[in-house]
């Protein structure tokens, strides 16, 4: 039986490109719009799933992720 998982997914745009990263596994995928990236980057992630071992698995994955925002003064 399969569990279901959350990851997280950071998406910025590059050029004329999105780029998604989950930052747990360092996977990154990308695509014309934010939507898509994210599309991708699931479905990278699941790829990776289905085709890594148990250990590189383990030794890829990071349990914690923190992302936030902080403020800084410029110029």
């Amino acid at each position: 039986m399969q569990k279901i998982q959350q990851f997280t997914a950071v998406i910025e745009r590059e050029d004329d490109m999105y780029v998604a990263l989950c930052p747990e596994l360092d996977i990154a995928s990308q695509g014309e719009s934010v939507e898509k990236a994210r599309e991708n980057l699931k479905e990278a992630i699941e790829l990776f799933f289905e085709t890594a071992s148990q250990q590189e698995v383990r030794e890829r994955l990071h349990d914690e992720v923190f992302v936030t925002r902080v403020e800084i003064a410029v110029g």
